[in-house]
């Protein structure tokens, strides 16, 4: 392993995705918005840059609002099956566009029409709305390639805390916890 605790981060999550059954990718995600409440929900961990973790979604959407407002977040991520659990703490920024570009290419078509018929986090009138734009968009995009909405990309967390916890027996768990100071990480073991 790695002694930069953000690789590490990195070597364990590529760990999880080998050893989960269920989607290793799926984290929690806590923001707050600019009066400091908290609200917290799982969003897909999809991307990392040499300095950053990213993550994607509409920017008209309540967890963007609330990063515009705030731009600092929290990320969880538990492995049953590796036993680790990791922490991370950090600003956040709007990912390169040419980052979100290329992550939205590889998305699934539908996803992709689903990104523009969405107006993620607003209210529904009907569920015929949604199904309304659906089509329209399909029509509209037909035989072509879907372009990224303007709307929509990525956000970067780049750590400035990062905790590592493994799994022992009789709750006697493993905990590191790293700050990033000056540029330099400090490690501090923590008690379980």
């Amino acid at each position: 392993m790695s002694s930069d605790p953000f690789h590490r981060l990195l070597e364990l999550w590529q760990a999880a995705r080998a050893a989960c059954r269920e989607d290793a990718d799926r984290v929690a995600l806590a923001t707050a918005d600019a009066r400091g409440r908290p609200s917290v929900r799982y969003v897909l961990l999809r991307e990392h840059t040499e300095t950053g973790l990213v993550f994607f979604t509409n920017y008209g959407s309540r967890k963007s609002v609330e990063l515009e407002a705030n731009p600092h977040a929290a990320l969880a991520l538990h492995w049953w099956e590796t036993g680790v659990q990791l922490r991370v703490e950090g600003p956040v920024r709007r990912a390169a566009p040419e980052l979100s570009d290329a992550y939205f290419a590889k998305r699934a078509r539908g996803s992709q029409i689903g990104a523009w018929a969405s107006e993620q986090s607003r209210p529904l009138p009907s569920p015929e709305l949604l199904s309304d734009r659906t089509k329209a968009l399909e029509s509209k995009f037909e035989g072509q390639p879907v372009p990224r909405p303007e709307g929509w990309g990525g956000y970067e967390l780049t750590p400035d805390l990062i905790e590592l916890w493994f799994n022992r027996d009789n709750r006697l768990h493993e905990r590191e916890q790293f700050t990033r100071t000056g540029g330099q990480w400090v490690r501090v073991p923590l008690q379980p």
